[in-house]
């Protein structure tokens, strides 16, 4: 999957991109709907022997256009999981009291302890995504931020924190797509917000937005992977594979082991083989 990641110092153009892109698997959504189905079965068990081991922490950062997905990813790619070492942060509208502080208070509040995932759904990257399309601030001052963005990651990261962050990327038709089947879905109409429409007209800026923040924060402590989102179980493999990999790098083990197992089982009136 290193074919995703941004590697740092790199200008990103997003048209050279392929969102359709479905790699090894030219695809072939059945053989690789059965290989997500393996890989998250084999993150169901790291991330509880993540959990048991309380040693690492993993935040997953999740941004892209709207319909891209990053709810699906966290359906389907954490579907799994055992919640008490999962978490979702979702970041919106900052509130009045959100405002009054810098714009990474409410964000270092949500990052994992040892032992936990979390994943953010949007995340401290608005700052100069939205708020830069919308004129939210002066340039001058998101400006400022990619800096500031690295070095709170870097932070992150030398405290022990692993970072992995996810563009899913989804075409202008695609998006069309997906706005249209929500709205031909009624159970999906809580899903449609007509404010994404005019979100949709400013796609030229926010795609802009997006090749900076990819190039400009793209670390080796906090890698950007942009991931083909048109189809959405590729997305998921996509995610899914990196996430596993991550995983098995840390080498877990249980170093705590029972002393007089046979014992302890006889108190209970079980075996003691």
């Amino acid at each position: 999957m290193e074919r995703y990641r941004v590697k740092p110092g790199d200008k990103v153009d997003l048209d050279k991109w392929d969102s359709q892109d479905t790699g090894a698997y030219q695809g072939n959504k059945s053989d690789g709907k059965d290989r997500l189905e393996e890989l998250t079965a084999e993150l169901e068990e790291l991330q509880e022997l993540l959990f048991a081991e309380n040693k690492h922490k993993v935040l997953v950062v999740l941004q892209g256009m709207d319909t891209s997905g990053k709810d699906g990813v966290i359906r389907h790619v954490f579907e799994g999981v055992n919640p008490q070492g999962v978490r979702v942060a979702g970041f919106k509208v900052p509130t009045p009291q959100e405002l009054a502080h810098d714009y990474f208070w409410r964000v270092h509040q949500q990052v994992p302890g040892n032992g936990e995932i979390v994943i953010f759904n949007r995340s401290h990257y608005e700052d100069v995504l939205v708020v830069r399309v919308h004129g939210l601030v002066p340039p001058a001052r998101w400006k400022k931020r990619y800096d500031q963005i690295n070095a709170f990651e870097k932070m992150l990261a030398e405290e022990g924190t692993t970072i992995l962050k996810f563009f899913l990327h989804v075409d202008p038709e695609e998006q069309r797509q997906r706005l249209l089947a929500r709205l031909d879905d009624p159970s999906k109409h809580w899903k449609f917000n007509p404010g994404d429409l005019k979100e949709r007209e400013r796609w030229g800026e926010y795609q802009q937005a997006y090749e900076d923040a990819l190039g400009k924060t793209s670390t080796a402590w906090a890698p950007w992977y942009i991931v083909p989102a048109n189809k959405k179980w590729y997305r998921n493999l996509v995610i899914a594979s990196v996430l596993v990999e991550t995983l098995k790098g840390f080498d877990m083990k249980l170093e705590a082991q029972l002393e007089d197992v046979p014992g302890l089982k006889a108190q209970l009136g079980g075996s003691s083989d």
